[in-house]
């Protein structure tokens, strides 16, 4: 079992392309497999009327309310992306982009994206998902703000322009940043893989590492997570973010519950604990000094470790039996 773990630095970058550059280090030193920006020309995306979300507001407090301002601020040149791309190469991690609209989904698939993430505000977006399906590539599709009326719609977008389900991995997400435990449903993840049918993981926006590493647990192949450098620095998504210290122990918690979770399901001894077994449980022992020919009784009998005699199981059968030799107070009992 391996989870692909993506990295969210998005528009942490703050327009900064060393900042970039230091967030593709931060993410590959933690062992995420991907690291993940945002591609889009905000022209495309938001009209100049559009309004912030409150999270946005509350965190960009720059007394204009428009989407379009922040968006044009945060935009990744696309003269980054080739340099992103051959650092995150050199710090062994892969470079990943969520494109936003049709120009730039096209630009990441002349730059070879292995995938296309969907973010959640694009999921009734028919057009987009049709532009996307057609470029014969796997599907990460997130689910933020959905309903699974919604999400079967996109689906069928999707697999009737051309992506098998089988490459459609669908993120369960909650979209408030951050989002309150009490919104989080992680159950609605199993639903969504009991419904639907496909490989399931989970888009965290809560504070801490908890959940993410909850819905590894739960069987999510795939976990997406925002981080920054520093959760003070301005910008729309700093403080919904981990910071690498916390990224760092997400990742190895989530590789730990990998391995505890990535059994055979069979219950049985497990090699590391086969030579606990002697030590921890009790064998039938005697409880004084028995003669040879003397019947075995409750009162002669103990059970006491070690566990390498005649198991405590077999008492009843044992009582009644005559002492086939001498025995002193703790030897182990043999007929």
């Amino acid at each position: 079992m391996h989870t692909t773990i993506i990295a969210e630095a998005g528009v942490n970058h703050n327009g900064n392309f060393a900042l970039a550059k230091q967030l593709i280090e931060a993410a590959a030193q933690a062992g995420a497999d991907y690291v993940k920006f945002q591609t889009f020309k905000a022209s495309k995306i938001v009209s100049k009327i559009a309004k912030k979300a409150d999270y946005q507001n509350k965190n960009i407090n720059d007394g204009d309310g428009s989407q379009y301002v922040m968006l044009k601020q945060l935009e990744m040149p696309e003269d980054w992306h080739a340099e992103l791309i051959a650092y995150a190469d050199k710090n062994n991690i892969k470079f990943l982009s969520t494109g936003f609209d049709e120009e730039s989904v096209d630009f990441l698939d002349q730059l070879g994206s292995p995938f296309f993430k969907i973010p959640s505000g694009e999921i009734t977006n028919k057009p987009y998902l049709q532009h996307i399906a057609r470029k014969g590539k796997p599907v990460i599709l997130s689910t933020g703000m959905a309903n699974m009326e919604e999400i079967k719609a996109a689906m069928e977008v999707l697999i009737e322009n051309g992506v098998p389900k089988n490459e459609i991995t669908v993120l369960h997400c909650n979209t408030e940043y951050p989002t309150p435990m009490e919104d989080v449903n992680l159950r609605a993840m199993i639903t969504l893989q009991n419904v639907l049918g496909v490989n399931i993981g989970y888009s965290d926006h809560t504070q801490g590492i908890e959940v993410p590493i909850a819905a590894v647990a739960l069987g999510a192949a795939v976990i997406e997570k925002h981080f920054t450098l520093d959760r003070n620095m301005p910008g729309p998504d700093h403080k919904a973010s981990l910071e690498p210290d916390e990224l760092n122990a997400m990742v190895k918690a989530i590789r730990n519950i990998e391995k505890a979770v990535g059994g055979s399901g069979i219950k049985e001894p497990s090699s590391s604990e086969q030579k606990n077994i002697v030590v921890a449980r009790r064998s039938i022992v005697a409880n004084c000094s028995i003669k040879r020919g003397e019947l075995f009784t409750a009162q002669n009998l103990s059970v006491k470790r070690p566990g390498n005699g005649i198991s405590p199981m077999l008492w009843d059968e044992i009582l009644g039996l005559s002492a086939t030799t001498d025995f002193e107070p703790d030897d182990l009992i043999v007929i």
